[in-house]
């Protein structure tokens, strides 16, 4: 069985049980980079690295200073409630503090764990790479309420799961409410069904996802690597301290 075609036959709560599992997974060994304190670089006449955004080649969106001499990149699911925890606690500090000093650059690469998520890195790219960090950010913040909304209706989401390829996340949005989020947030209902008609570009993420996984010893939800380190899987209050011992301030 393909991955494509796994993920499209879980259920919700299948689906749920394999987020949750995947999170917080073990963590690698390898100790984080350290550094010297760097002093904050200026961005460009009229514009804030925070503010700046752009599409990677491995798939992933980086926020802030392409040159930054610090590069944080996480992997981390949208259906991940540890992912969702992270956000929670880092994003305005990691945001403010770090992306704005222009030191520290921050990509986001998506690990799929399930059929929703898949959904959601597709609807997060349909505003372009500026909407990306926010969308997921919002949705990380609402994780709980839409978890309520999808299991309510799981047997919808199941027969979605079965649709034709072309029109399969369609469905699934339509089964788990993310028209209307995404909506509230800028994203049209007719935006969005543009979005999810490129099945192409749903097995790119997801083939993506899966080989770079296998590739990077990601085990887990959120993972992160300083300067191309894998330092594992932390939370923010462990993760500020590496970005600090690298050289942010």
């Amino acid at each position: 069985m393909t991955k494509i075609r796994h993920l499209a036959t879980l259920t919700l709560a299948a689906a749920l049980s394999l987020s949750l599992a995947a999170c917080g997974s073990a963590e690698d060994e390898n100790a984080p980079p350290k550094g010297e304190p760097i002093a904050k670089i200026a961005p460009p006449a009229g514009q804030q690295w925070a503010d700046i955004a752009a599409n990677t080649p491995e798939g992933g969106v980086v926020v802030g200073n392409p040159q930054a001499p610090i590069k944080l990149m996480e992997y981390a699911s949208h259906t991940c409630s540890h992912c969702a925890d992270f956000s929670a606690d880092a994003s305005a500090p990691l945001r403010d503090k770090y992306i704005a000093s222009g030191v520290v650059s921050h990509e986001l690469r998506n690990q799929i764990h399930d059929p929703i998520d898949l959904t959601v890195a597709l609807l997060a790219r349909c505003s372009g790479p500026e909407a990306f960090h926010p969308l997921a950010e919002q949705f990380w913040t609402d994780l709980g309420a839409i978890f309520q909304t999808i299991q309510a209706n799981n047997e919808g989401l199941a027969r979605a799961t079965q649709a034709p390829e072309a029109q399969r996340y369609q469905q699934i949005a339509q089964a788990a409410g993310l028209f209307d989020f995404f909506a509230a947030r800028g994203i049209s209902r007719d935006q969005a069904m543009q979005c999810l008609a490129d099945p192409a570009k749903a097995r790119e993420i997801l083939d993506r996802s899966t080989k770079q996984s296998d590739e990077l010893n990601v085990t887990g939800t959120p993972t992160f690597f300083i300067n191309g380190r894998n330092v594992g899987t932390q939370t923010w209050e462990t993760l500020e301290p590496m970005l600090q011992n690298a050289g942010a301030r």
